[in-house]
């Protein structure tokens, strides 16, 4: 990846939409070179070109971050378990006080509640979890500064 690849990164994080010939006009090189360059940074899995939902403007007006520490070895089955739930938007693996970190979006504290209790609690593996309700999101990006 060269600094021509990082530019049409960063323009595409402004606006996923741009079309190839607007970035090829920004970066001052022909479409063509920006579709191929932007064609093998998708086939090689370096950028993702997705829509993000603001879950607040879908109805899911309760977000939470929910720490979970597991059991020995389990951490990797508990996020297993997780990815397959609707209301989990991000789930990670990591170190620290917890083992596992889910983002989930729900319609209300009540359905958040019940989330915790009927769906997380029973997974094997759970040992304590720690919930974090999102007051208000101060700073919504999914980019790099490149």
């Amino acid at each position: 990846m060269d600094e021509l690849d990082r530019k049409i990164i960063a323009l595409l994080q402004l606006d996923g939409r741009a079309s190839n010939a607007k970035i090829a006009r920004e970066v001052g090189v022909s479409e063509g070179t920006v579709r191929r360059r932007l064609r093998k940074l998708l086939d090689d899995d370096v950028v993702r070109v997705v829509a993000v939902p603001n879950l607040e403007k879908l109805g899911f007006s309760t977000t939470a971050l929910i720490g979970m520490q597991t059991g020995p070895g389990k951490s990797d089955v508990v996020a297993e378990s997780l990815i397959n739930l609707p209301e989990a938007h991000y789930v990670a693996v990591t170190t620290g006080a917890y083992d596992v970190f889910v983002w989930a979006g729900l319609e209300s504290a009540e359905s958040l509640g019940q989330f915790l209790r009927t769906k997380i609690g029973p997974i094997d593996g759970v040992q304590r979890t720690e919930t974090f309700v999102n007051l208000s999101i101060k700073k919504r990006t999914y980019g790099l500064v490149l």
